[in-house]
């Protein structure tokens, strides 16, 4: 039995990424678990080893939380990292994204923000899709990485 390929095997076969909500806050927060990959990630994408796009739906999701709990610090973090860095284009949500999302939302039942972000994937032409939901491996237009499968699990007691 073959098990799922590498990350890194991942990142070689897709160049045009498309990044989920999740990986955004897995890095800017530096989640203990999710980070590591969502650091090499980030890294591939500033040296242009790949490029990277991602919803406008994504800053109102990360900025929600800070917001609600009035961290000013982590705003200025996030419109830090997503409004320039290198390589990172922003998919607006128009008529060709809204369209593509009805599709998806009637073809795959997927939740409108889930669909939202699969329809910018799809329609930025992004052919790796990076996120924490498992739902989007129905999604046939692109090949999903769930960061959890990859994440290093530690080890209890240590």
């Amino acid at each position: 039995m073959v098990g799922p390929p590498t990350v890194e095997a991942f990142l070689k076969k897709h160049r045009a990424l498309a990044l989920d909500t999740s990986a955004f806050i897995y890095f800017v927060e530096q989640h203990p678990r999710y980070f590591p990959l969502c650091e090499k990630l980030f890294a591939g994408i500033e040296t242009g080893r790949f490029t990277a796009c991602t919803s406008t739906l994504t800053l109102l999701e990360v900025l929600v939380q800070p917001y609600r709990l009035q961290k000013d610090d982590i705003v200025l973090k996030f419109y830090a990292l997503l409004t320039s860095y290198p390589n990172l284009t922003w998919v607006p949500v128009g008529l060709n994204v809204a369209d593509k999302a009805a599709q998806i939302r009637a073809g795959y039942r997927l939740k409108t923000p889930d669909a939202i972000q699969a329809a910018s994937a799809i329609v930025a032409g992004a052919t790796g899709f990076i996120c924490n939901d498992k739902a989007y491996q129905q999604v046939e237009e692109f090949e999903c990485l769930i960061i959890d499968e990859y994440a290093p699990r530690r080890s209890l007691g240590l």
